[in-house]
């Protein structure tokens, strides 16, 4: 008998597990799942220009091949396994409101910034039917080049408020 094949029934089991703690310790998984995200749930007409959003976007962003987080929706897109978000049809967020909130332009589109202590910068689009949130990696903290890759299908699917 080979020495694996004196193992006890027990010892065969804990071979597997030990692997399985390890990686949900590392967190890692052993699927090539995607990063999950909330989807949103707009009005039907915001739906209808996420869609179409949908369809126009890019499919690499500074380089970073998409890669859509999950559940899959046609609301949501991802480029560089989570590097970059997009939800289309997020509700209006209330930092809008605030006159001391900060925003830039990219490529003829507004963009409202928001600094969450706990992740990178979120945009969130002004002026349109539908709002369109862009998260991106703390890696890009100083860093508005991604939104230039959003202004063109933004502005061809999602039409202004004015």
């Amino acid at each position: 008998m080979t020495s694996s094949a004196r193992r006890s029934p027990r010892s065969m089991f804990l071979g597997p597990s030990a692997v399985l703690l390890v990686l949900a310790a590392a967190g890692c998984s052993l699927s090539d799942a995607q990063p999950s995200i909330t989807v949103p749930t707009p009005s039907s007409e915001a739906a209808a220009y996420c869609g179409a959003l949908h369809e126009a976007l890019p499919e690499t962003v500074l380089e970073l091949e998409r890669s859509d987080p999950s559940p899959d929706s046609e609301l949501t897109a991802g480029w560089g396994d989570g590097a970059i978000v997009l939800r289309c049809g997020v509700p209006r967020p209330a930092k809008m409101d605030d006159p001391q909130s900060q925003g830039v332009e990219a490529d003829g589109v507004q963009w409202m910034l928001e600094e969450p202590e706990d992740s990178g910068p979120r945009f969130t689009t002004t002026y349109r039917k539908a709002y369109v949130e862009v998260t991106l990696d703390s890696t890009y903290a100083h860093d508005i080049t991604p939104l230039a890759s959003f202004a063109g299908p933004v502005s061809k699917t999602v039409p202004s408020k004015f």
